[in-house]
């Protein structure tokens, strides 16, 4: 019987739990075939291969991981903010009196809606914010995805020491950006 020929009645019911049933048959022959043909008794786990986390995991050159950003030679143009498709880069800035151009006073990005698409990086006009290697960020709470770049230790901004949690966690008791930017006043 053709899809097109809807049987009715008693006889109607039966056909379509048939067909309910040999539909799910073939399935679960197609689905039980793949598993049976590529299972292999000796294949070891992930953390056999690469013992992770005692050793990081072989990164590919050209990964997008977590971002890094130098605050010294961003210049507070808000492209990277505007062209993030999920808008999760929130850029606060401030006009500082007797110089050119704004000082960057938070730049955070939260991790929680970024997918890493790195068209932040892209038209950046000083090259400030580019994709690092860095890919685990594990925190317990959604606050420890919210990255203050601005407040983080210079080090961990610029991708020399690791994004790490505590680092994370540490950057939200400082009150003032890290970098006062070329000529500031002491």
């Amino acid at each position: 019987m053709s899809i097109t020929q809807a049987a009715t009645g008693f006889v109607g019911w039966w056909a379509n739990i048939a067909r309910a049933v040999w539909t799910t048959v073939k399935a679960l022959r197609v689905t039980l075939g793949t598993w049976f043909g590529t299972y292999n008794p000796r294949r070891r786990t992930f953390t056999h291969l690469y013992e992770y986390p005692e050793k990081p995991a072989v990164i590919a050159p050209r990964f997008r991981g977590f971002h890094r950003y130098d605050l010294t030679t961003c210049i507070g143009c808000d492209r990277c903010a505007r062209d993030c498709p999920v808008d999760c880069i929130y850029i606060s800035k401030e006009r500082v009196p007797g110089r050119k151009g704004f000082r960057v006073t938070s730049f955070v990005i939260d991790y929680t809606k970024c997918m890493f698409c790195a068209f932040c990086t892209e038209n950046c006009p000083v090259d400030c914010i580019f994709m690092g290697s860095t890919y685990d960020l594990s925190c317990y709470l959604r606050d420890g995805c919210l990255v203050d770049f601005a407040k983080l230790p210079l080090e961990v901004a610029w991708g020399q020491a690791t994004l790490n949690p505590t680092a994370v966690a540490l950057s939200k008791y400082v009150t003032e950006p890290v970098d006062e930017g070329p000529g500031a006043t002491q």
